[in-house]
């Protein structure tokens, strides 16, 4: 089988796949509003005050008199040059100050009432002011020239490293937390969904490990499954529906090839009654007599599925003497001593009686058919529910046992047999809730024993 006929977890797929496309979900969403927002001015395009704060700081000297100044830097130079509209203001705790362009009146004497604030930024309400507005920047920072508060407002150029960084943050601080709570709720939920929502496909499925040769005409429900789901029991359905047609075909040919057999049997039977006593009389009876237990194999297999509807009290000693009044005459013609080992009350059972007396004879004629033409046979009949066979001929070897049961299974190739006898023994024995045995038999040969389930008394 290949990787990509392995089974798989239905409810872990679909909770990786469903987290897969919230995350991709996510991430557009996130895109599209940040593109947004960026594109009507609401988020700092290329907007970097800490930048400009940097440069002021790195800048910041005293002159003689301990006024603030600036030192002509390169890099603010620069700031100068790519930025016009730069403005900053500086203010130390001795109320000295310096300031550069055009300071917003907004924010040029707010400086002294928030001496103890080490950062801030000012900014107005979102929608309900103008958003041309810059938002002013406030931090104190250490300088050369001591502890100072810088104030500004100026975009400076961002540069593309603090840009992924920015972005990054911007999208794990929206995107992961709603991330994180959508897959919790995706892994939690998902399988509470599976589950029941394929509720109903359980019940289907003890529905079909029920079904058996012996059932035939059950159906799977298609209540409570989902739709998805209901064309595959519909198509088990369809298949079961023609296994049954099929099948009954097939019951029907061996019960009219078996009916068809019983006439010219019973023909060829009368006439070698009328033969002159002999072996060759002899032969032919037994050869006759396996034609008779064919053709009854055969019709045992229709009638398994009437066996047991319904069961009764049933007496093992009384079938034990049927089948041995009805085989013994057989068994002495072929050699053999037929004797019967049975308690004087009766050892009861629940079940079948015919088909029972069919398993018994069955055992009995293979005793018959397979022995050695001499020794003795016994039925006994023994508690609590339990009737034995035995012969004396040379046994069935230990690797075989199993096999014997089968359908068509012969220990000769050569065997004239059908090797159905002991499959049916089998299929009746386990109808009644029992099961078959074989052992090597106390004096040699083969013992089998049929144990069912006793009448409980109460």
């Amino acid at each position: 089988m290949s990787k990509h006929d392995d089974a798989y977890c239905l409810r872990s797929r679909l909770s990786w796949r469903l987290l897969s496309l919230q995350a991709a979900l996510l991430v557009a969403l996130v895109a599209v509003v940040v593109g947004a927002l960026c594109a009507s001015g609401f988020v700092l395009a290329e907007r970097d005050e800490d930048r400009v704060i940097e440069l002021v700081q790195r800048a910041l000297a005293r002159d003689t008199q301990g006024s603030l100044i600036l030192r002509p830097t390169p890099d603010l130079k620069q700031l100068r040059s790519e930025t016009p509209d730069l403005w900053f203001l500086v203010r130390d705790r001795h109320g000295h100050s310096l300031a550069e362009g055009a300071v917003p009146a907004e924010f040029a004497a707010i400086g002294g009432g928030l001496d103890q604030i080490s950062q801030a930024r000012l900014g107005w309400q979102l929608f309900e002011d103008d958003p041309r507005k810059p938002a002013a920047r406030l931090k104190r920072v250490d300088t050369d020239a001591g502890n100072v508060q810088i104030i500004t407002a100026t975009q400076g150029r961002l540069t593309g490293a603090k840009a992924l960084v920015m972005t990054s943050l911007a999208f794990l601080g929206i995107a992961l937390p709603g991330l994180l709570l959508m897959g919790t709720a995706t892994f939690i939920a998902t399988p509470m969904i599976v589950q029941r929502a394929f509720r109903g496909l359980d019940t289907t499925a003890d529905q079909a490990r029920r079904i058996d040769i012996h059932q035939r005409g059950a159906r799977l429900s298609v209540d409570r499954i989902p739709l998805e789901v209901v064309p595959l029991v519909t198509a088990v359905n369809d298949a079961l529906a023609r296994l049954d047609q099929g099948y009954a075909r097939h019951k029907r040919f061996v019960a009219d090839a078996a009916h068809e057999l019983r006439t010219p049997i019973a023909i060829l039977n009368t006439r070698l009654e009328s033969l002159a006593p002999g072996p060759d009389k002899t032969r032919l009876l037994e050869d006759a007599a396996r034609l008779a237990t064919l053709a009854e194999q055969l019709l045992d297999i229709q009638r398994l599925d009437r066996c047991g509807h319904p069961f009764a009290r049933v007496d093992l000693v009384q079938i034990a003497q049927g089948v041995a009044a009805d085989l013994a005459p057989l068994a002495i013609a072929a050699g053999y001593e037929l004797a019967l080992d049975a308690p004087a009350t009766p050892v009861e059972t629940t079940g079948d009686a015919a088909a029972l007396e069919r398993a018994l004879t069955n055992l009995v004629q293979n005793a018959i058919q397979h022995g050695p033409r001499r020794g003795t046979i016994g039925i006994c009949v023994a508690g609590p529910a339990s009737i034995e066979v035995t012969d004396e001929g040379a046994g069935i070897p230990a690797d075989q046992r199993e096999q014997i049961f089968e359908p068509f299974y012969r220990l000769a190739p050569l065997d004239r047999g059908a090797g159905l006898g002991l499959n049916m023994v089998r299929e009746i024995v386990l109808l009644h809730g029992g099961y078959v045995s074989v052992a090597d038999g106390p004096g040699g040969g083969t013992r089998f024993r049929i144990s069912l389930p006793p009448i409980r008394h109460s």
